[in-house]
């Protein structure tokens, strides 16, 4: 299961041998804290980590709020990255502002304004002002492809005379507004026998992945794949589906890839998937890779042949993953059980 570290420059997937069990990898990643989490700073909760608590993580509703006076609907989300932003500083904050765009779109939300917060700059490493041009110019052109107005942005230099340095790292607070009149898109599926789809397309890639890092014990690897261009274009048609209520739930694909992605979407309301993998892609790709720019959705089937033809007209990729079960996981005609025995670890 261990592998030898690599360092950013070294690593491709060809370094990592394919698992022949995936089942050994479910449930190795199931008791990962950061698949499995639970959100003590909200909760206070005195609970252990359990593989239960995964159907709440990365839930999409999170910061929707009414102002009262005027009725408004407004979400905010917070993100934070200290990953490679010494290497690649402006990949990485158009990394961060993609996935946090992503995550509001999902919902319906339509994102107005992000704010930033660059930290932990040693002013007196010559690396330091590299990081912060390079992070300045990620955020002005996420900001500008994505249509945000950037309503702050501020950046602390420290002095680490003493002790270690602190890696660098970038907060960004995207607000959105929704039209009230319109129900939240949420990401859990709701009924058996929606089909299940992928806007965007799949990577083999296993880069900066849960998977990678838990399962192979490689932390030193390059940033996911990411194209910004095939970002803006999954916004755009989003907000289309979105208009015309052609997408029973939508989820960004997030930690732990696909897989953990429609765990999340199927725990809450005890369905399941069976979903075919793409004979182009390796399996552990497919399934666990973290790729930016995809979106999983489940579709009535009554309003499948318009969501086929808008994403047709569109010009955006898809896939077609699998359809929503009555509680039973298959991949590839292959079966996992069910989702009440997936909740209870192995």
């Amino acid at each position: 299961m261990k592998q030898k570290e690599a360092t950013n420059e070294e690593f491709t997937i060809d370094q990592v041998q394919e698992p022949e069990n995936i089942s050994d990898v479910i449930y190795s990643l199931m008791v990962n804290p950061n698949l499995a989490s639970i959100n003590y700073f909200n909760d206070f909760s005195e609970l252990g980590i359990s593989p239960d608590s995964i159907g709440d993580s990365d839930n999409d509703e999170t910061g929707v709020f009414q102002i009262e006076s005027t009725g408004q609907n407004l979400a905010m989300s917070t993100h934070a990255f200290h990953h490679h932003l010494q290497d690649d500083p402006k990949k990485a904050v158009e990394i961060l502002m993609s996935r946090a765009m992503r995550k509001m779109l999902c919902f319906g939300a339509d994102p107005v304004a992000v704010s930033a917060l660059l930290y932990h700059i040693d002013f007196a490493d010559p690396n330091g002002h590299m990081i912060a041009s390079g992070a300045k110019h990620g955020l002005e052109n996420a900001a500008s492809r994505f249509g945000l107005k950037i309503s702050d942005r501020k950046i602390r230099f420290d002095h680490f005379a003493g002790h270690d340095p602190v890696p660098p790292t970038i907060i960004l607070s995207i607000m959105a507004a929704f039209d009230k009149t319109r129900a939240l898109t949420s990401h859990k599926f709701c009924t058996k026998g929606n089909n299940i789809f992928m806007i965007g397309r799949s990577q083999n890639d296993i880069a900066f992945s849960e998977y990678l890092e838990f399962y192979h014990n490689i932390g030193n690897s390059s940033l996911p794949f990411f194209d910004i261009q095939d970002e803006t274009k999954i916004h755009k048609v989003l907000k289309v589906l979105h208009e015309n209520q052609l997408i029973s739930s939508a989820s960004p694909v997030g930690k732990g890839g696909l897989f953990f992605t429609l765990l999340r979407a199927a725990i809450p309301n005890s369905l399941g998937f069976d979903i075919t993998t793409d004979a182009e892609i390796r399996k552990d790709a497919f399934l666990f890779g973290e790729a930016m720019g995809r979106i999983i959705v489940d579709v009535d089937p009554a309003k499948e042949d318009d969501f086929v033809d808008t994403l047709f007209e569109m010009k955006v990729p898809f896939f077609t993953v699998g359809h929503v079960t009555k509680g039973e996981i298959r991949i590839d005609d292959e079966s996992f059980g069910y989702i009440d025995k997936m909740t209870q670890g192995a």
